[in-house]
């Protein structure tokens, strides 16, 4: 059996990935900060359910990626075949109130990890959670593994110091260390406070009457947004590939956060005609003559990245990886989700996360 550890588990990416290793058999180890709240809804169908009656396929342990200290003891214990760095401070906007903690965790967090790596002497694949914010502002377009970063976050910043820290440590000691620079992955389990959740969750809700607008900062910006549930497995793929390399991993394709809005609101039956201009913008239902959308100036960062797109051509060469979800689809699926989680919500039977 095959050993994984997943720091991240409870967030988006890893508990799909966790899911994903289950099922292809392997033993999960996952990395947790202690809480006072102990509700991990991610990952507690696969906390709590038995895929394999004679194996506990899911153990987690307490960890931290600012404590060395614990990540050498979860490393002796469990030993494991690969490891997958998913977690992170890893919201852009909040990294700007928490740029200490963001660069800690983010970026040292990494040399933490992968030094306990070296000194203990785990034969491990190592998976560098890469991100296509690290681009930035960016001047050549399609965005590939050789154009230059150019940050414009604290958060940037952190991951553009985690990525060159991998791939030093995978030349300097041999280590097998990618970073895979995933561009916008989303899913029904994205965070509540990033821009499509925030979507699709709010005109849910104001569908069923328990919200009155979206609140969104710049309408403009374009992302090149994929399935969360694709991404993983090119997470996987390039730690079973025979070398150690970077990939990016896109739909090769971007849209506004105007465009995502407008597409989530015509599968809820809301026609959005826009009005007015700049911050006096307006998205009213042209059904209704309501204002549903309205935008917000603190929402807008101090540092705005206007337009990414990802090439994942030598992702598609070398992994043989390619999305089957397309743009569309991704956004039916996470409005359906949060619509029927609305409707729980508005019976009393459950907690949006």
């Amino acid at each position: 059996m095959t050993d994984a550890l997943i720091t991240g588990i409870t967030g988006q990416d890893g508990s799909y990935l966790a899911e994903f290793l289950i099922e292809k058999g392997y033993k999960i180890h996952g990395l947790v900060r202690r809480s006072s709240i102990m509700s991990r809804p991610r990952i507690e169908q696969l906390y709590f359910k038995n895929y394999n009656v004679n194996t506990k396929n899911i153990e987690l342990h307490y960890g931290d990626l600012g404590d060395s200290s614990s990540l050498n003891r979860i490393l002796k214990k469990c030993e494991p075949d690969e490891i997958y760095n998913l977690a992170a401070q890893s919201h852009v906007a909040i990294s700007f109130n928490t740029p200490e903690y963001t660069g800690d965790v983010t970026g040292l967090g990494v040399v933490r990890l992968l030094d306990a790596v070296r000194d203990m002497g785990v034969k491990s694949k190592f998976y560098q959670a890469s991100s296509s914010e690290m681009y930035g502002k960016v001047k050549n377009s399609p965005q590939t593994e050789d154009t230059p970063f150019n940050p414009q976050s604290p958060y940037a910043c952190a991951k553009v110091f985690a990525y060159h820290i991998t791939k030093m440590y995978r030349e300097a000691y041999n280590m097998f260390a990618c970073n895979g620079i995933l561009f916008n992955h989303e899913s029904p389990r994205r965070g509540i406070n990033f821009v499509t959740r925030k979507i699709t969750l709010s005109l849910a809700r104001i569908k069923m009457g328990l919200q009155d607008k979206l609140s969104l900062g710049n309408l403009d910006a374009k992302r090149d947004w994929g399935y969360a549930k694709d991404y993983i497995e090119a997470m996987w793929m390039m730690l079973q590939h025979d070398k150690a390399d970077d990939y990016v991993i896109a739909m090769g394709q971007n849209h506004s956060v105007r465009e995502f809005a407008e597409k989530a609101a015509k599968i809820l039956d809301f026609e959005i005609e826009w009005q007015g201009e700049g911050v006096k913008e307006k998205g009213v239902d042209s059904n209704t003559g309501k204002v549903i959308i309205e935008v917000v100036p603190k929402f807008y960062r101090p540092l705005d990245v206007h337009d990414l797109l990802g090439d994942p051509s030598k992702a598609k060469e070398i992994l043989k990886w390619s999305p089957k979800v397309s743009f569309e689809e991704l956004i039916e699926i996470m409005v359906k989700a949060d619509l029927e989680s609305v409707r729980r919500e508005k019976d009393g039977m459950t907690e949006i996360y």
